[in-house]
């Protein structure tokens, strides 16, 4: 088998996800503590996970429609009027997914025609790029820096517009650094979008974990975007609900059917067990993720302090559950920090680099893990940048 002319090049020439790439190497090994992943620590909300046992008892297990349970996509729309103050048709503006990452692809893949131009942030979430190629697009990065505080600046990205830029992917709070966007810089790019007729994708899976006591604002909401915004969310990490694999979409009715009939071909729909336990975490979970966003609060306060106390400059990041630590002082790359921070610690972070050229000299470290784990990983990394001095 010839497997040069047999693969598709465009896969062949995907990077391996940098965050699976470290973890390889961590995969069997013992005794580690890992700042990672970033997934909640939490169980799934109890009440929730009793949603999906009586779906189960009670025979639900078929498929639904391909646009989900029109229970569900009725309680997202409350939710979303609710949260983001956006009224979105439950009947035809609303698709649940499985995940956010599924939202993603089918979307690039209505929008995009061979090389059309995708804009995004970064340092950013590693299936960005790879989705754009994968639609067949160009990917186009606007670097942001602490500077802005990792929030993207409205005069970077109009300097990157060319003719060929179509559309533009955002995700505040933001993985891996934690930024988010004031209200003022969402209106700047709004402004900026209109003016050259972008359109938005909007990914805000982590917009209920915000520590600095303002209302979220999603760029959906402000003048002239609704009509051309995606809005995508999901319930993996204000719910905890990550292997539940649920996410949608709301956006305008003609953008939903196209990617309806994609998801119909490849998907068909979340699972039923899914759709019902969304249903339960959207009408009953909200006091249980305040919670766990009261916890995640006190322990980002936590590890920003100690992190600047040992010399890793770490500004405070103002949603989702992520630090970006600048280790530019030791001299050491950040791949290099991490794999010996790994050996010689076994304390397990990710190279910024994973998220892009710019993240270079940073690491993100995940607290979404136990209070008494993270008091262990500090001590082991303080440990490790006094050996460094």
């Amino acid at each position: 088998m010839d497997w040069n002319r047999t693969l598709a090049k465009q896969v062949v020439d995907l990077p391996r996800s940098g965050i699976r790439e470290f973890f390889d190497l961590v995969t069997g090994s013992k005794n580690i503590i890992s700042l990672g992943v970033g997934e909640p620590d939490f169980v799934t909300p109890w009440n929730i996970r009793e949603a999906a046992i009586t779906s189960l008892e009670k025979g639900h297990t078929t498929y639904t429609s391909n646009y989900g349970l029109e229970s569900l996509r009725r309680a997202i729309a409350r939710y979303v009027n609710d949260f983001f103050r956006v009224d979105y048709n439950p009947l035809c503006e609303i698709l649940p997914t499985v995940g956010v990452s599924e939202a993603i692809d089918l979307a690039l893949r209505c929008l995009i025609n061979p090389g059309d131009e995708v804009l995004y942030h970064e340092p950013c979430y590693v299936s960005y790029a790879p989705s754009v190629l994968l639609a067949y697009g160009t990917p186009k990065a606007v670097e942001t820096n602490i500077d802005d505080l990792f929030a993207l600046n409205p005069a970077k990205l109009e300097a990157a517009i060319t003719p060929r830029t179509k559309v533009l992917m955002l995700n505040f709070p933001t993985n891996p650094t934690g930024a988010i966007a004031p209200r003022e810089t969402l209106e700047a790019i709004a402004r900026i979008c209109i003016k050259h007729d972008l359109f938005v994708l909007t990914d805000e899976i982590y917009s209920e974990l915000r520590y600095d006591g303002v209302q979220h604002t999603s760029i959906a909401a402000l003048p002239g975007m609704k009509e051309r915004t995606l809005l995508l969310h999901g319930f993996s990490k204000a719910f905890a609900m990550t292997g539940f694999r649920l996410g949608y979409a709301c956006g305008p009715s003609e953008l939903i059917e196209q990617m309806m009939k994609i998801h119909s071909y490849t998907m068909i729909c979340p699972t039923i067990t899914s759709q019902e336990a969304g249903i339960e975490a959207l009408q009953n979970g909200v006091p249980a993720m305040k919670e766990m966003r009261d916890s995640y609060h006190m322990r980002r306060d936590y590890i920003v302090r100690r992190f600047n106390d040992m010399g890793m400059d770490c500004h405070l990041p103002g949603g989702a559950f992520y630090t970006f630590p600048s280790i530019q002082r030791f001299g050491l790359s950040s791949k290099e920090f991490a794999m010996r921070l790994l050996t010689e610690q076994k304390v397990a972070a990710v190279p910024g680099t994973a998220f892009g050229s710019c993240g270079e000299g940073y690491l993100r470290c995940c607290y979404a893990t136990s209070f008494e784990l993270l008091e262990a990983a500090c001590d082991k990394m303080a440990r490790f940048c006094d050996s460094l001095k």
